[in-house]
């Protein structure tokens, strides 16, 4: 029995993949590559819809966390970003670098993907199959079920591993093909062909670009600070991230780190807000006015803002005037 590693992602396209696989009688294992930007995970665990794929097929699923390495892939795609900052080409490349690794050490001849031709315009194209292969050394190594009809025969097909008359010739972005196949085999709970990757969301680009322009060797953590709240950049050097309700403030209260700065008003309820970054007198008081701004209260009036290092116990308190809402807009993310 031949053996082929899946990169499993949940969707559709990755379940009928695996699945034309198992009714050829080839031993399938999972993998799936968590990052910090991934949207379908359990407290940043495990991704839930490859995990319940896997688990309803009966297949091994080896799950693995690579947010820091791929945050080199962010900064310097060498095939640049899509329509906002996902580096749809270079991740693919990504993935099958490591998923390539672990198939020779897991003993398995060939990978398999859900990936359809034409399907996607960054990474689905001919010619990117073609760049994922090479810059992955994976050269004929990857095999496509749904699409392998079109596409050049792999290594598996021309060594016999797997029946290529039974392999599917879809492509396009239609999603028909896929549902009647679906329906074929069986296959009725699926999730929807919606995005899991928080890059490709404009409103999160923009806040990653930010931090790209103002911080290299951003962390974990300080992505995690991109996903909660309104985000403002005060300068170079300084921001503010404004809790929208309680439970936001709860997670940037958490989020919080040594040398970050807590504002929050004294009398009135309102958010809190984390201040990251060098803040003279100046931000510290445009911090202060726009916690002012998000305040119960007369928006007219002047209002008390205390704020600390989260590390100490030792606040200060200073009083301004709620931020206007054109000089918001300016500092807004």
């Amino acid at each position: 029995m031949s053996k082929a590693i899946a990169l499993l992602s949940g969707g559709l396209d990755s379940i009928l993949a695996v699945k034309l696989m198992l009714e050829q009688g080839v031993e399938v294992e999972a993998v799936n590559f968590l990052t910090v930007f991934c949207t379908c995970t359990a407290r940043g665990k495990t991704c839930l819809a490859s995990k319940s794929v896997a688990d309803r097929l009966g297949i091994k699923l080896k799950v693995f966390e690579v947010s820091k390495e791929y945050f080199e892939v962010i900064k310097n795609p060498k095939y640049g970003y899509g329509s906002n900052i996902n580096p749809c080409l270079d991740c693919r490349i990504f993935m099958f670098k490591k998923a390539g690794q672990y198939m020779k050490e897991s003993g398995a001849e060939f990978l398999i993907t859900g990936e359809v031709l034409g399907q996607r315009p960054m990474s689905q194209r001919r010619d990117a199959m073609r760049i994922i292969e090479r810059e992955s050394g994976l050269k004929g190594l990857i095999l496509r079920p749904l699409s392998a009809g079109l596409l050049e025969p792999t290594i598996p097909e021309k060594a016999g591993l797997v029946d290529k008359e039974r392999l599917l010739s879809i492509s396009g972005r239609s999603r028909k093909p896929q549902m009647r196949l679906a329906a074929q085999l069986g296959i009725n709970d699926y999730p929807c062909p919606a995005g899991g990757c928080l890059l490709t969301d404009p409103g999160f680009a923009r806040r990653m670009k930010d931090l790209i322009k103002h911080k290299q060797d951003f962390t974990v953590n300080d992505i995690q600070l991109l996903k909660v709240g309104r985000y403002f950049r005060l300068a170079p050097e300084a921001k503010l991230i404004v809790g929208r309700n309680e439970e936001e403030n709860d997670k940037l209260s958490k989020l919080a780190q040594k040398g970050d700065l807590c504002f929050y008003p004294i009398s009135v309820k309102g958010p809190i807000g984390i201040g990251r970054g060098g803040f003279n007198n100046d931000y510290l008081f445009a911090a202060s006015s726009i916690i002012a701004r998000y305040s119960d209260g007369d928006l007219e009036q002047k209002l008390e803002i205390e704020y600390k290092d989260v590390s100490s116990s030792l606040t200060r308190q200073v009083t301004v005037l709620p931020m206007a809402p054109q000089e918001i807009e300016e500092l807004r993310i």
